[in-house]
């Protein structure tokens, strides 16, 4: 048996589904949600961790999918950006501010800047402006220039629940 045959079978939850599957021991989280389980929102740019375009969240942390091995999600639970809009298919308030204040171009960077502003505003929900910026800067985008996805997020933490549909 070659090396890139060794399989291995996991148990995780991943947008909220149970999920049981064999996965090749050497996959990364990131090709096994893209190739095995076709969830194509994350995005590979870099391959080193750097861009952040691969961030999932995994138990609620932001986590590089490129780097983490898709075994170690065994028995965690995983939430990609397919995962991230309200059950019934509506944006979540920090999808639709990305929508209304333009947060985004051309959409690569998008998911994985959506998945670490998740994390990040549950650990620090009323951030100031400085702390955002510091939690973006481990995400590149070559489009935006930030400034609509920061008035994006201090709209979602200026604006109570209710005013934003929830």
């Amino acid at each position: 048996m070659s090396e890139a045959e060794i399989t291995r079978a996991i148990t995780f939850t991943v947008n909220g589904a149970v999920t049981d599957m064999h996965v090749e021991e050497r996959f990364s989280l990131a090709d096994m949600l893209r190739h095995c389980l076709a969830l194509t929102g994350t995005h590979l740019g870099c391959e080193h961790g750097v861009c952040g375009a691969c961030t999932v969240l995994v138990d609620g942390e932001a986590i590089r999918s490129c780097l983490m091995l898709a075994v170690q999600v065994d028995g965690s639970d995983v939430t990609t950006i397919e995962g991230l809009a309200d059950e019934d298919g509506r944006l979540n308030r920090l999808q639709q501010a990305f929508s209304d204040h333009h947060g985004l171009q051309c959409g690569f960077c998008t998911p994985g800047i959506l998945m670490t502003l998740s994390a990040f505003l549950a650990d620090n929900p009323a951030p100031d402006e400085g702390h955002l910026r510091e939690a973006l800067s481990g995400n590149i985008c070559r489009c935006t220039g930030y400034q609509g996805i920061v008035d994006a997020v201090m709209d979602v933490v200026a604006a109570p629940a209710a005013k934003a549909g929830q």
